[in-house]
């Protein structure tokens, strides 16, 4: 499963980010201010996760923001790990064993 990446063009914070995850499968770059569907799915994220507090607090946006599979939300790439999956490991035809 891959991990949402939501960034913005003109966020300063976003730039390195989106230069390190561009090429990587595992990560979705979502540009908030690409689509207004896009930026629609993130304030539905803020307004309904903690996670956002703080950064609500402060008056930031809290991007960039890591979405992970199990829904939980990071700030920062140092506190997303991504599991491997090791060489020749597949998900099995009824979708069981991924």
């Amino acid at each position: 499963m891959l991990v949402k990446v939501f960034v913005m063009e003109t966020c300063p914070d976003c730039t390195q980010v989106k230069a390190q995850l561009r090429d990587n499968p595992q990560f979705q770059l979502i540009d908030i201010g690409e689509h207004v569907r896009n930026l629609k799915d993130f304030i539905r994220l803020r307004d309904h996760s903690a996670a956002f507090d703080a950064a609500k607090a402060k008056g930031a946006l809290g991007i960039p923001c890591f979405l992970l599979p199990d829904g939980t939300v990071r700030f920062s790439m140092d506190d997303v790990v991504i599991e491997e999956t090791p060489d020749g490991a597949a998900c099995s035809l009824d979708g069981s064993g991924c």
